[in-house]
């Protein structure tokens, strides 16, 4: 096939950002309060109010809004937290930094989501917690997942990193299990640069929170340390860009459905590639344009040649270096081998992610479209 030439360049995200987040930020700066203050105090309460939550806490950003959602929860070493084997490393990541293990579980093929029938088997008597991970702009199946975990006496920590807007049986993600931990990443639906939040129904779990996020302390003006705790804190120059965009939120998800379901028309005659959607029990908030294409890694090499710029699927955490027995006598992570996870290799070797950002054009998926179609012609 012959090479097609860069004709424009389409990143893979751009944030979106407008003369509404610098105002915002130059407020505060003139105002002289730059340390967590008045506006991260009401970006907590948009977030609580979109989220349907009475509690929660802003997070330096959504690993560490992970493993303090961990901490406040009494999960540390000996212990062990079911986690999916398709998500960014930052889950597993944070399961480790509290002392505990991350056993990999496969997802389902539709939307790869962690499977709920293969939890059953991963439980031993260290296993503490289930973290199910809201990938891709749905959400993961709870009902069946909530219902083992009051069976077994497990606790569950949503990792909604991507899953601001998104919706399980009409109830947003994020509030559902015993804690949800959000990041607002550049790449996410609504960005602060860096930045988490971590959502609670429980005010124990409430008050862990904020002993551990604050020195120990609930008062940042007292040197009295009733409790070991840390700096997990954010600023208001970054709150404010928050507020500024969660007031968007509505908006940015409408364009991004927008834009999906033109790539899903241009799509829909090329039988050689299946796109993503929502599991039929949630709602949809693209986080990419995520499809599985046949031959995915030329068709990967051909669109970048043409100036468009596409992520893989996250590499399956069992097949990740830095947890192989290469890398250490023992791994850190608990798998069951390489032929357990057969859905997220495939994910892995088919799965593609295409731009979809509120600042991308309908002119720039029409382009990318016609590479594809182009490409399988």
């Amino acid at each position: 096939m012959a090479a097609t030439p860069a004709l424009r360049t389409i990143p893979q995200i751009v944030p979106f950002l407008t003369a509404d987040e610098s105002a915002s930020v130059l407020q505060t700066l003139e105002d002289g309060w730059i340390t967590e203050g008045p506006r991260s105090a009401a970006f907590v309460e948009a977030l609580k109010q979109t989220i349907q939550v009475p509690y929660g806490v802003l997070a330096p950003n959504g690993t560490l809004a992970l493993a303090l959602g961990l901490m406040a929860l009494g999960i540390g070493p000996g212990d062990e937290v079911i986690i999916p084997d398709i998500t960014f490393i930052g889950s597993a990541n944070a399961v480790l930094m509290v002392g505990a293990t991350p056993v990999l579980v496969d997802v389902e093929p539709d939307t790869f989501q962690i499977d709920p029938t293969q939890l059953e088997h991963c439980l031993t008597y260290k296993t503490r917690a289930i973290m199910p991970v809201h990938l891709y702009g749905t959400a993961c199946d709870m009902d069946p997942i909530l219902a083992l975990a009051r069976r077994h006496g497990l606790l569950v920590i949503e990792d909604a990193a991507q899953g601001i807007g998104v919706c399980y049986k009409g109830k947003p993600v994020g509030g559902l299990g015993d804690v949800g931990c959000f990041s607002f990443f550049a790449d996410k639906t609504i960005t602060t640069g860096e930045g988490g939040f971590v959502a609670c129904r429980d005010e124990h779990t409430y008050r862990q929170l904020l002993l551990l996020r604050n020195q120990g302390r609930l008062n940042r003006g007292s040197f009295v340390h009733p409790a070991i705790g840390y700096n997990f804190r954010m600023t208001d120059m970054q709150a404010a860009v928050g507020l500024a965009q969660i007031k968007k939120l509505d908006w940015i998800i409408q364009r991004k459905q927008e834009l999906w379901a033109t790539y899903v028309s241009g799509l829909q005659d090329v039988r050689q590639v299946r796109i993503l959607g929502a599991a039929s029990h949630s709602t949809h908030v693209p986080f990419r344009c995520v499809l599985m294409a046949q031959e995915a890694t030329q068709l990967q090499a051909h669109l970048e040649q043409a100036g468009v710029q596409i992520r893989s699927f996250f590499y399956p955490l069992h097949r990740q270096p830095c947890f192989g027995v290469s890398a250490s006598e023992i791994s850190p992570v608990r798998s069951f081998g390489n032929n357990a996870y057969p859905v997220g290799d495939s994910g892995f070797s088919q799965g593609l992610c295409l731009p979809i950002y509120p600042t991308l054009t309908d002119d720039d998926v029409h382009y990318i479209v016609d590479l594809i179609v182009a490409f399988y012609s």
